[in-house]
């Protein structure tokens, strides 16, 4: 799927568990998303999500996802029934034990047509596990806003 990226760290220094737990947590995302199993990748959230975009306009933009509105949305972006793939290289910021913010550049495939993005997602550790809490990119405001 991708590659996993280990910056250099100032502050709090992961251990090699907690950099496989988060690993082995964006395998099985990954999992979810190219089987277009959006309930799945729902159930790896933290709800309300926090989303963070900007629009043509060059504005920043914020809003809330609730459960509901996360499965329709990525329903419709992730192309229904077209074939899904992606290559991806992560690299993950931990703030703390519990939170982590990971860097990703990937090429997604949707339906024969391809795309290189960047975005970011927030992970916080709940019961033992991790969970996204926050979806950051670019250039999604003006579809959000509507």
């Amino acid at each position: 799927m991708g590659e996993f990226l280990v910056p250099e760290a100032g502050g709090y220094v992961p251990t090699e568990r907690e950099l496989r737990e988060v690993e082995e947590w964006f395998a099985r995302y990954d999992a979810l998303s190219v089987g277009v199993d959006v309930e799945g990748m729902a159930d790896m959230a933290v709800f309300p999500l926090n989303l963070v975009s900007d629009g043509s306009d060059g504005n920043g933009w914020t809003g809330q996802w609730g459960r509901a509105e996360f499965v329709r949305t990525m329903r419709e972006v992730m192309g229904g029934d077209e074939e899904v793939s992606f290559d991806s290289v992560r690299t993950p910021h931990f703030l703390s034990a519990g939170i982590v913010v990971v860097f990703t550049d990937a090429v997604f495939t949707v339906g024969g047509r391809s795309q290189s993005v960047r975005y970011a997602d927030v992970l916080v550790r709940r019961d033992g596990g991790w969970a996204f809490q926050t979806m950051i990119q670019g250039g999604w405001g003006d579809l959000l806003r509507r």
